[in-house]
């Protein structure tokens, strides 16, 4: 048995129902017990040769009796489901509250993943614990004491049999206990391990594909199914086994109790109506116990999910929450010797700080990366508090402050901002919820936002996806500018706030957040001297310490750290950023016309409509490569049947034998033998049934991310990544019932009733046609309601995709919504869609309660009908009166698998919602196909290398195209710059060059071949990517550069880690490169995260190269260092750069202005600048302003070759 206190503890305020479900279970008991000695006592009255009138009037007792028992059991079942659904909401609720209470620095180290398969599936998991376990537990125990009551009134020393028997079933199982627990704690950290691994691949695809390391990815993924399969297996095994003992002694104390019934008639001691009845209530006296044995599986899943909820519950916040304390007296910050280390970390983040910022002052923060700059904000924000020292606001202690307090005066904008999967009005109202339509507007405005919001076809309603995936990451950096300017909070906080926007962008939100920091407190984290030249001060952090302070004036003079740091820029008249905005490999692909709605509505994956019989075709075709072993499971069903109904035999042919006076010796040895029997067949057929069962789902999860891999990037924007960990997970896991109870089970289920109307035909055939109805129904009514209860079902499996997106959301945006103070609107949002969740699911299960409830009343009305008609033909002289038990309990016999079919049938609605959603991913035509293979130099040193010929491309779901005619060409070993404004379709080349899309007209070439001749490994084996967004796994520094070339040597990797110049970074790590970076490259700031990128870049050594905003978080020392080794890396190899700073693009060899998807200009920056064009407008803004001059949208043309010279 398995009982924990601390989930009982759980039960608080709901244990009345719990007890007022058991009271149910015990009278329904009580009404079965009564059921089956009436039933005997009926036989006993044929036997008897009683009238048939009186036989009548006990039928129709026993047929009230079956009915109020059904009855019963369908009333307790659902109110013990809505006590579950009442439990689970609060504990979802509480669970909520604890992970706000964690904060982001709990999850920096766990994992995002592991925590939906807590909140969603451990919550869902214990439905079952606490509506159908628990309550069975009560009854299971109460039950001996009952059974014996009743049996005692009929014969004392049988009393005394069943209730030993009764008491070992119940008992037998806490034998196993500690092994299966063992097992199943194993089994619950494979299954959260493979979730979080799937969610890490899923929402890095786009990075995988890139550096070609999908394939190895599912590999390791691979890895982890087999590991989850075995852990399962060892579940199962000692499950089974418990299971297969249960159902022996269950089986052999109804044999011995008939076998003492039975001596004691020899001996004179009973009477044969006595026996009976003991006949009759045989095994199913034993029924409660059976049905807790066939739930002890549930209740193990629901412990082991138990851990890892009170994992998650005992987890200890590192900042904890305090009532109101006094308000602060102004918007003034200070840090007082603050010392801080993160947890884990080998060095200090923050070493003896110190300053005070007065109220209204404009203050920014300058240094290298991992300098300690964020931190700041993070222990401002009460993220983390200081190890040593204090932060105070307003001259009071951060801790003595509640967190709402704290926050409330905080509006923060940093530099991985965070979208939520809603419209972007939902987005930008996150900043002050109360805010009038024009309130929300203005700060759109004034972030520069409105201009590209109004082009979307929805505006503000638009879907902007998860992350905001379906916008670019300038676009989302303005959203997040809009909401922070929304708050209007006296302490304004920006964390590389115009890192992503582009220059004329930029002027615009500078001027209005010069406006807006008028009056309020404001911290400024930047690089950029455009950024932080304007500050009232400026202060300077070097590896954690506090260096220099004073103005930029000051501090150039004084020729220290922030002079070297920023006398680049500072050459480079770098007063604004450059050439266009922000961009991201699968960024471009937002909402187009006509499409934010369908995007909309397809974020989770939808059952479908796609019939029950073609899902059950797909599913059986899985199992063509194991008909060995289902032939061998069928095989093992028909004995185990068989077993159960030769315990049945045997049991009336002993009764029979009994009441003629014949030796009934061999008779009851042979049943002794034959209900052990029964148990051990049961426990090989469940064993292999869940082998095979097991072994399909680890191919069924494998086949999902492999099909992912093929989809993506593309149709991951349209999804939701916990959905879809949603679909590996829970949906495959439900398709293990069709797998393990479904396919053999209908097998048996057509065999033995046939094999039981022969056996009654040969007796009467009159009795062989009065079964047939009774059988005939109780196999349709599954059917007959199938259409509803798959309806139900299905939409419930959406709603908890919805609710598993929902918390991936919530966990991996948590720094969002602390700081924008959502705790409780998001908490509501989440029991909201909780709440969905069981309103579709207590109908559900109302209706497979009520089906069962029928399908009881069939049964034991069809074998009320047999008796009855038996009784007659008896009076009759057509049938031995004696031969009546033997038949009774064949005819219900043919119940037995027809039972167990209907039972999966009920169960099934909850598996053919599943399997429809993973039917609809499975369905999902790939865009992009491999290639037949090309022969190409593995370095082509001459020649044109990357060439684009009249290529039009549109994004699903637009209208207008990103690249429209464009054509350009780049030789081998040269470099070609593209730059314009935003929108211009300049990552999408990057895209398309890399095949994460296909253009609809023109053709993309690389070294002469068309892309689509090319094996997409082999592609991708070629090009290098730095993508501004750098995507880490949760995984060791060494691992996540090792993607780019997981063979390579370690003076290989020795020499990527130098020229990315990450050397310090290791160094400074606790574990050097076997330090875990944390989910998304949590452990390490923006600029560390883009050393990263660039290391991979120079481990792959691939032959052409793609900058995307390479450097743009780093620092002015880092980047130039990192600059001259790209310089390095980039000769001899062809360059593509995609940039925003003039420094990045002046030297190219080739400069393609694009504008609205076309070419308007191409050549060398001096070239460029002299046609007074677009490109010259884009570097006066850069500098500082100028007019744009030149046509707005000159033809496209083919970009010319420009030779100067050796390649680079």
């Amino acid at each position: 048995m398995y009982f924990d206190a601390r989930l009982w503890a759980l039960t608080d305020g709901v244990r009345g129902r719990i007890a007022a479900t058991v009271l149910l279970g015990l009278a329904a008991v009580a009404a079965g017990i009564a059921r089956l000695a009436l039933l005997g006592w009926v036989l006993g009255l044929v036997l008897a040769g009683r009238p048939l009138t009186e036989i009548v009037v006990a039928v129709g007792l026993t047929a009230a009796a079956l009915v109020l028992r059904s009855v019963l059991e369908h009333v307790r079942t659902m109110a013990a489901h809505r006590t579950a659904a009442r439990v689970q909401q609060r504990l979802r609720q509480r669970l909520y509250a604890q992970v706000t209470a964690l904060g982001p620095a709990h999850f920096a180290r766990n994992r995002s993943g592991e925590v939906m398969l807590t909140l969603v599936e451990g919550v869902q998991q214990l439905e079952v614990y606490f509506g159908q376990y628990l309550p069975q537990l009560f009854v299971a125990a109460l039950t001996p004491l009952l059974i014996f009551a009743f049996v005692a009134f009929v014969d004392l020393p049988v009393a005394t049999v069943v209730l030993l028997a009764a008491l070992v079933v119940l008992l037998a199982p806490t034998l196993w206990h500690r092994w299966d627990s063992r097992a199943s704690l194993t089994r619950n950290r494979a299954y959260a391990a493979f979730g979080a691994d799937f969610l890490d691949a899923v929402q890095g695809l786009a990075t995988l594909k890139a550096f070609g390391q999908s394939g190895e990815r599912a590999c390791r993924l691979t890895e982890r199914a087999h590991t989850l399969f075995r852990s399962t297996m060892w579940v199962l095994g000692t499950n089974t086994l418990a299971r297969g003992i249960t159902d022996a002694g269950i089986a052999l104390g109804a044999a011995a109790a008939l076998a003492v019934g039975a001596w004691r008639v020899d001996h004179g001691a009973m009477s044969v109506s006595a026996l009976l009845v003991i006949l009759m209530l045989g095994v199913e006296v034993f029924r409660p116990l059976r049905e807790l044995r066939v739930l002890l599986h549930q209740g193990m899943l629901g412990l082991s999910a138990a851990r890892g909820i009170f994992a998650l519950l005992d987890a200890v916040p590192l900042v904890r929450d305090r009532a109101a304390g006094p308000e602060p007296r102004d918007a003034s910050v200070a840090f007082e010797d603050v010392t801080f280390a993160y947890p884990g970390g080998r060095r200090a983040a923050h070493e003896r700080i110190g300053f005070a910022i007065h109220a209204g002052e404009r203050v920014a923060f300058v240094g290298a990366s991992g300098s300690g700059k964020s931190t700041i904000a993070r222990l401002l924000l009460r993220f983390h508090d200081p190890d040593q020292g204090r932060v105070t606001m307003g001259g009071v202690d951060l801790r003595a402050l509640s967190l709402a307090q704290v926050r409330a005066r905080i509006a923060v904008v940093s530099q991985d901002t965070w979208l939520f999967h809603g419209t972007i009005e939902d987005n930008i109202r996150m900043g002050r919820p109360e805010a009038t339509a024009e309130e929300l507007r203005a700060a759109a405005r004034a972030a520069h936002a409105e201009e590209f919001i109004a082009r979307l076809p929805q505006s503000y309603a638009t879907v902007v996806g998860e992350r905001g995936v379906r916008l670019s990451g300038g676009q989302r950096q303005r959203i997040a500018i809009a909401r922070a300017l929304l708050r209007d909070a006296p302490i304004l906080i920006l964390d590389e706030a115009l890192s992503s926007v582009d220059a004329e962008s930029e002027a615009l939100i500078q001027s209005a957040l010069d406006r807006l920091m008028i009056g309020r407190t404001t911290l400024v984290f930047a690089h950029r001297l455009s950024s932080v030249i304007g500050a009232d001060r400026i202060l300077v952090l070097d590896q954690g310490r506090l260096v220099e302070a004073g103005t930029h004036a000051s501090l150039m003079h004084g020729g220290g750290v922030y002079a070297r740091l920023m006398a680049g820029q500072a050459r480079d008249g770098e007063v604004a950023e450059a050439v266009g905005e922000r961009t991201v490999i699968a960024d471009d692909i937002g909402a187009g016309e006509g499409g934010a709605r369908d995007a909309a509505e397809d974020s989770i994956v939808r059952a479908g409509e796609v019939g029950w019989r073609a899902i059950l075709g797909t599913l059986l075709g899985r199992t063509r490569g194991y008909r060995g072993r289902l032939t061998l499971t069928f095989a093992l069903g028909v004995a185990r049947v068989s077993a159960l109904i030769g315990v049945g035999v045997l049991s009336a042919l002993a009764v029979r034998a009994v009441a003629r006076g014949a030796p009934a010796t061999g008779l009851l040895a042979a049943l002794l033998v034959t209900a052990p029997l029964a148990g051990a067949l049961h426990w090989l057929e469940s064993w292999l049934a869940h082998d095979v069962a097991y072994r399909l789902l680890s191919d069924m999860r494998l086949d999902v991310f492999r099909k992912l891999d093929a989809l993506a990037p593309a149709y991951l924007t349209r999804r939701r990544s916990g959905d879809l960990v949603g679909v590996a997970t829970h949906d495959v896991e439900l398709i293990e019932y069709f797998f393990a109870h479904t396919v053999t089970p209908a097998l048996v289920a057509i065999l033995v009733p046939a094999a039981v109307l022969v056996t009654l035909g040969a007796f009467a055939p009159v009795l062989a046609l009065v079964l047939v109805p009774f059988l005939i129904y109780t196999a349709l009514v599954p059917i007959v309601g199938r259409a509803r209860i798959d309806h139900l079902g299905s939409r419930a499996r959406e709603a908890s995709g919805e609710l598993s997106a929902h918390v991936i959301d919530t966990v991996q945006g948590l720094g969002e919504i602390l700081a924008y103070d959502r705790v409780r609107a998001w908490g509501e949002e989440l029991a909201v869609k909780a709440r969905r969740f069981f309103d579709l699911r207590l109908p559900f299960l109302h209706d497979l309660s009520r089906q069962t409830a029928l399908q009881e009343i069939t049964t034991g009305l069809g074998g009320v009908a047999v008796i009855l008609v038996g009784a007659w033909l008896a009076q009759h002289g057509r049938l031995d009166p004696v031969a009546l038990p033997l038949l009774t309990l064949l005819a219900l016999s043919a119940f037995v698998p027809l039972w167990e079919v209907a039972q999966v049938g009920r169960q099934l609605a909850d598996t053919l919602g599943a399997a429809r959603r993973l039917h609809v991913v499975e369905s999902e035509p790939v865009p992009v196909t491999d290639g037949p293979g090309v022969t190409v130099a593995a370095r082509p040193t001459s020649g044109v290398a990357v060439e684009l010929d009249a290529v039009r491309f549109t994004y699903p779901g637009r209208r207008r195209a990103a690249l429209d005619g464009v054509s350009l060409r780049l030789d081998a070993g040269r470099t070609m710059a593209i730059v314009g404004p935003s929108g211009a379709g300049k990552t999408t080349v990057a895209s398309l060059l890399l095949r994460f899309w296909d253009p609809q007209a023109g053709v993309v070439r690389l070294f002469g071949h068309d892309l689509r001749d090319y094996t997409l490994d082999d592609l991708r084996r070629r090009i290098a990517l730095v993508a501004q967004d750098t995507y880490l796994f949760n995984d060791t520094l060494r691992a996540n550069v090792l993607l780019a070339d997981p063979g390579a040597s370690d003076a290989a990797l020795a020499h990527a880690i130098e020229g990315a110049a990450l050397g310090e970074l290791v160094a400074s790590l606790p574990e050097g490169l076997d330090t875990l970076v944390g989910e998304r490259g949590a452990q390490l700031s923006g600029g560390q995260r883009q050393r990263v990128a660039i290391a991979r870049a120079f481990l792959k050594d691939a032959p052409v190269l793609v900058l995307d905003e390479a450097t743009s978080h780093l620092d002015t020392l880092s980047e130039a260092a990192v600059r001259g080794a790209i310089e390095r890396l980039a000769r001899d190899r062809t360059t593509l750069v995609i940039a925003h700073r003039l420094s990045t693009v002046r030297d190219a060899d080739t400069i393609v202005v694009l504008d609205d998807g076309r070419v308007v200009e191409a050549g060398p920056h001096e070239h460029l600048l002299s046609q007074r064009g677009l490109y010259a407008h884009l570097v006066a803004r850069q500098l500082g302003g100028g007019p744009r001059n030149g046509p707005p949208h000159p033809p496209a043309f083919v970009a010319p070759r420009v030779n100067r010279g050796a390649p680079r």
